[in-house]
């Protein structure tokens, strides 16, 4: 017995079989966690991937019932080597999300181990399935805020290529479309507040803000602006001025004028600005109250205002007038100035004291001068005239002439929740009512279109410029280059220009030296002392670039669209790569023209007549991406 207990051989067989049970069980246990977190990480990616997937169905409006049914295939197509049989899928929709606005995915996942309940049973245990249960959840956010910011110039009544409408008439129709689309897509997302909404600016030689913003804070009310008098001469209404009347006369203290004495009425002491301006100008009308066989008897005279300021604005000077900073009157050349088309020399009526009919062939002599004895530029600027009732028997301005002369679009409409039967009526009634004329002046367009989406004044109806989940859109179309009108005028009032968003070009900007407001901040590519359509032209697709920059550096995402331009006439050629090099970078398509697939794609498309329904089409799936994240 001793010898046997002494004895050692098989002692490594019976080891290695005690051991067995362990080794096996952790064999076993490697095994099946492997192939567990194998089969959990391939749900994971199918659930994910149906969770996108779904959501864009979602935003192309299909049923719940379908987006359902699209979730569950999409998902069991993906799981790779998991069998759908082991899993379940649960899809809660956005319009059934007490959170709002999120599609959620629950996924369970029974696994069957292979070698684990065999190791169980070794040492007298059992072991089961396992169940696993994950969930993915996809934002249909993102709200949207969208400025379509739309050329209203002369050229939009053209016909669009290979059609028999006006451009014009097209852009209503692809417009249209786009709010449409978006509205039935936003209607999915029923527990977010306002997720898309529209706003409208149309642009020609300037842009409207509307008349009722004429008592804002952000208008220059005192002017203080330095482009505010910057046409006007008021020396010659000075209190020691001859001829003056000491009981009303004009008061320069800094940068401002004031209207003195008892004379102005209500008015002493307030400000003289172009409001004022609008609001002193009188005209008188005659009226028959009586005929006698087919004869006036009897008359009665008005006199009332001439007329009242339409809503455009003149270009802030730069800095201000390629960026989003809130005017206030700390920095007077942040604040707003309106547009007032002085009246150009001549005698638009005659009388006693205005005999002269010479008119130098200004284009908006629509008011007559204070002498005849002045020097053209002094018969532009000098203000007294303005003073001056203007007789009943005279003629009406010419066309599209007056103080509001180059203000020719509708106003701006602010954002709008089209989610709302009234939001979205609003949006489409206003671009209903866009009528073609004027010149072009895309950065002015472009700025407004940033500012209506801005949180800052002076549209302060967007959601905070700071606020995460939320994207800032502005769409530009143009059928053109940029356009100022020049005049030859040297040897009169040295206007060099038509009178439009900046003013007049001969005119140079306090402090600048001889650089007039259009040509500030601008490259040695555009003369500074050259008069030209070209020259201006090329100085505003500087200021357009300047400003697309900021506003991207901001975080604004601008889609350009060019109507009916071709890259044979060397004009078109320009403004098509001035578009594109304005617009941002997509964030899901790639270039096609990048065999790297690295490239981005542009937001730019290069349209025609017959092609904008489409691009527009184009701009709302790229618009209803932007709505999805993961």
């Amino acid at each position: 017995m001793r010898r046997f207990a002494r004895d050692r051989r098989g002692n490594y067989a019976l080891i290695a079989a005690i051991a067995m049970v362990p080794l096996m069980g952790a064999v076993a246990l490697a095994v099946d966690y492997t192939d567990l977190v194998r089969q959990k990480q391939e749900t994971l990616n199918a659930l994910d991937a149906a969770g996108v997937a779904t959501a864009q169905q979602i935003v192309a409006n299909v049923s719940d019932a379908d987006a359902k049914a699209y979730a569950k295939n999409f998902f069991e197509a993906n799981l790779s080597h998991v069998s759908p049989a082991d899993t379940a899928l649960s899809v809660t929709l956005p319009s059934n999300n007490a959170g709002g606005g999120t599609l959620k995915l629950c996924a369970t996942l029974r696994y069957h181990p292979y070698f684990l309940p065999a190791a169980a049973m070794l040492i007298g245990r059992t072991a089961g399935d396992t169940t696993l249960t994950a969930c993915s959840e996809v934002r249909l956010k993102n709200t949207l805020e969208v400025a379509l910011v739309l050329d209203n110039s002369g050229s939009m009544s053209t016909n669009g290529s290979g059609t028999g409408q006006q451009r014009i008439e097209l852009l209503k129709t692809a417009a249209t479309e786009l709010v449409n689309t978006l509205a039935l897509q936003a209607g999915q997302m029923k527990q977010v507040t306002k997720p898309v909404q529209f706003a409208l600016v149309p642009f020609s030689a300037s842009v409207n803000v509307g008349s009722a913003n004429k008592d804002k804070t952000w208008m220059d009310l005192d002017g203080i602006s330095p482009i505010h008098h910057e046409d006007f001469d008021w020396t010659q209404m000075y209190k020691n001025v001859s001829g003056v009347d000491p009981n009303k006369y004009i008061e320069k203290v800094g940068a401002a004028y004031y209207q003195r004495g008892t004379g102005w009425g209500a008015d002493a002491g307030k400000a003289m600005t172009r409001f004022t301006l609008y609001q002193d100008m009188m005209a008188t009308t005659r009226t028959c109250t009586k005929k006698n066989h087919g004869t006036c008897q009897t008359y009665v005279d008005t006199t009332a205002q001439y007329q009242a300021w339409k809503g455009c604005l003149e270009a802030r000077p730069y800095p201000y007038n390629a960026d989003d900073t809130t005017p206030t009157t700390s920095t007077p050349a942040s604040l707003f100035v309106p547009m007032f088309a002085p009246d150009e020399a001549g005698n638009f009526w005659t009388d006693s004291t205005h005999v002269s009919t010479t008119s130098w062939g200004y284009p908006n002599n629509w008011w007559v001068d204070s002498a005849d004895s002045l020097a053209v530029a002094k018969r532009q600027s000098d203000m007294r005239k303005y003073f001056v009732t203007k007789p009943y028997n005279a003629a009406a301005e010419p066309a599209d002439g007056g103080p509001n002369s180059g203000c020719t679009t509708s106003a701006i409409t602010p954002l709008q929740d089209i989610t709302t039967t009234t939001g979205k009526s609003t949006i489409t009634n206003a671009i209903s009512t866009m009528t073609p004329t004027g010149n072009t002046n895309v950065p002015e367009g472009l700025a407004w279109g940033w500012r209506v989406l801005s949180s800052n004044e002076p549209f302060t109806d967007g959601r905070a410029n700071s606020e995460k989940g939320n994207d800032k859109v502005v769409i530009v179309l143009t059928d053109g280059a940029n356009t100022y009108s020049p005049i030859a005028d040297a040897t009169y009032a040295k206007n060099m220009s038509t009178y439009a968003a900046y003013g007049y070009t001969g005119l140079t900007y306090p402090g600048s030296g001889t650089v007039t407001r259009l040509f500030m901040n601008t490259s040695a590519s555009v003369g500074k002392t050259t008069y030209t359509g070209a020259n201006y032209t090329t100085a505003l697709d500087e200021q357009m670039q300047t400003l697309c920059a900021n506003a991207k550096n901001s975080n604004i995402i601008v889609m350009t669209v060019s109507l009916d331009l071709v890259d044979t006439k060397s004009a078109e050629k320009a403004a098509m790569t001035a578009l594109k090099t304005c617009s941002s970078d997509s964030r899901f398509r790639k270039d096609p023209a990048d065999p790297t697939g690295k490239t981005a794609a542009k937001l730019y498309w290069n349209a025609t007549g017959a092609t904008l329904s489409k691009s527009f089409k184009e701009i709302a799936d790229e618009l209803s991406n932007l709505r999805i994240v993961g």
